[in-house]
């Protein structure tokens, strides 16, 4: 059983629910819930895309609950730990495929990343007051051939006519994957000019389970209107996400970031290997760093967000230099 890093984030985790996180008024109850749809790929990237490799594919269904259906225990747990705020239920199902750079070779090359398929569900509780947004999640799923990374890749390339991926049957074996989270974001007003706002969003994660160790610092810098609308775009963590919890303040908001975060990583089982056997597996960075850029739309209850991501290479061996893929994201108000 390979658990090098576990006492970093199992230390970082705890010492982090000792910060006081959170501070500003609670915002009013909202009433709706969201349902969110996202991609990621390289396929939806502005720019030049990395093709077939590395992290290929993420998909996610995410649902937001309304403030008033918050189950009791759940709103004195936030209250107790964060002080006042509003709190939300969210739920989401997430699936997240991982290749190497050759996925023509049969066998793959030992020393690149193993093929990997990671499907999961996560239930989360987030809490907001006017200027912060605290979330703790846990997540349960399988890495493995029964999170259907094989079928999901393979099947699409039959459908648009490209060649099937041919290393499928060297990936880390079933295994059940769990996974604790908690997160931490501040919304920092800098300016305000022409009816244009300016605000900043630092953010601190942590993370720890079967799947990955990391604790990650980074932060985000808005131009537009109504960012007090929500707590920056989401991603399919890792990486700087302001979650699926959303409120227009305004008939039409909108902005553009840019953000930059830096992960410190124990553990990953999709570099590392199997927890519990021997399995593929490469050499894996201990640090990583992204930046991301993009912009989110809100309308008619509607948001819309994109960003363009950037990485500095996850094992040694990478050869994309830094890799690239966009994130696609489109949520409903009802």
């Amino acid at each position: 059983m390979k658990r090098a890093g576990f006492g970093m984030a199992a230390w970082l985790i705890p010492t982090a629910w000792a910060i006081p996180l959170a501070w500003g008024a609670p915002p009013a109850a909202d009433p709706a819930s969201i349902v969110t749809l996202q991609v990621e790929n390289d396929a939806v990237s502005t720019y030049r895309g990395t093709s077939d490799q590395y992290y290929t594919s993420g998909v996610r269904l995410g649902y937001v609950a309304p403030t008033t259906a918050t189950p009791d225990f759940l709103t004195e747990f936030g209250r107790t730990v964060w002080g006042d705020g509003t709190q939300r239920i969210s739920v989401q199902l997430a699936q997240s495929i991982f290749t190497p750079r050759n996925t023509q070779a049969r066998p793959p090359d030992p020393r690149d990343r193993p093929y990997a398929g990671y499907l999961h569900a996560d239930a989360a509780l987030i809490h907001d007051t006017t200027d912060t947004r605290s979330v703790l999640q846990v997540s349960l799923g399988v890495v493995g051939p029964s999170a259907l990374g094989e079928q999901v890749q393979n099947g699409f390339h039959s459908l648009i006519g490209d060649t099937p991926n041919r290393g499928w049957r060297s990936q880390l074996r079933d295994e059940p994957a769990v996974e604790v989270l908690l997160e931490q974001t501040y919304r920092l007003p800098i300016t305000r000019f022409s009816g244009v706002e300016v605000d900043a969003l630092p953010a601190l994660t942590a993370g720890i389970g079967t799947v990955r160790d990391y604790v990650q610092v980074g932060g985000t810098v808005r131009f537009g209107q109504g960012l007090d609308s929500d707590f920056g775009a989401p991603r399919i963590r890792p990486g700087l996400s302001g979650s699926d919890a959303y409120t227009p303040t305004r008939p039409f908001a909108w902005y553009v970031f840019a953000g930059l975060d830096g992960q410190a990583i124990g553990r990953d089982i999709f570099l590392d290997g199997s927890t519990f056997r021997n399995s593929p597996h490469t050499t894996k960075r201990a640090f990583l760093g992204e930046a991301q850029a993009g912009l989110a739309v809100m309308a008619f209850g509607v948001r819309l967000t994109y960003s363009q991501v950037f990485q500095t290479p996850s094992f040694d061996r990478q050869r994309s230099g830094l890799f690239n893929f966009g994130s696609l994201a489109l949520s409903a108000r009802f």
